[in-house]
């Protein structure tokens, strides 16, 4: 093991790929800090998802249910592509509101957890003033390592 790699396996079952925690760093809750992706996997990227559905409208209810839905929206990208949601490395979540975040964390890890399950890659959470789509509270971009033997099925 090289130096600065934890010893515990972070990401079950995501084919090879393991977590990076300084060994003199407190564990993350809730995200990777960083993960290490191993030769043969195709790397998938997304585009920023908002929150809408398959006809290309907007959900109602709100930050939650956009980000339960963009998320849903990543996730059947990584599906499309071969993977799974446990292939997601990386997302970033942008967002017209930090505050509107943070009051609902209780919420939003639940969505997350119903979409992605207890898989978490490195996460970052980036307030913007706007997004291109009148009334998207919420945009996630990901990126995705799928294993040699899965790029490109269903693509």
């Amino acid at each position: 093991m090289n130096q600065g790699e934890s010893s515990s396996a972070a990401q079950p079952g995501a084919a090879g790929v393991r977590a990076v925690e300084p060994d003199n760093w407190p564990r993350p809750s809730g995200y990777s800090n960083a993960l290490l992706i191993p030769p043969g996997h195709g790397l998938l990227v997304m585009a920023g998802q908002i929150g809408w559905d398959a006809s290309g409208q907007l959900v109602e209810g709100g930050f939650v249910a956009q980000f339960e839905r963009a998320l849903a929206n990543v996730r059947t990208l990584v599906e499309a592509a071969g993977g799974e949601a446990k292939h997601v490395v990386r997302l970033t979540i942008f967002v017209v509101d930090k505050m509107l975040y943070l009051d609902q964390l209780g919420p939003i890890g639940q969505a997350y957890r119903e979409v992605l399950g207890r898989h978490y890659p490195c996460m970052s959470l980036v307030e913007v003033r706007a997004l291109v789509e009148e009334g998207a509270l919420v945009e996630i971009e990901a990126t995705a390592a799928l294993p040699g033997d899965r790029c490109g099925e269903g693509a």
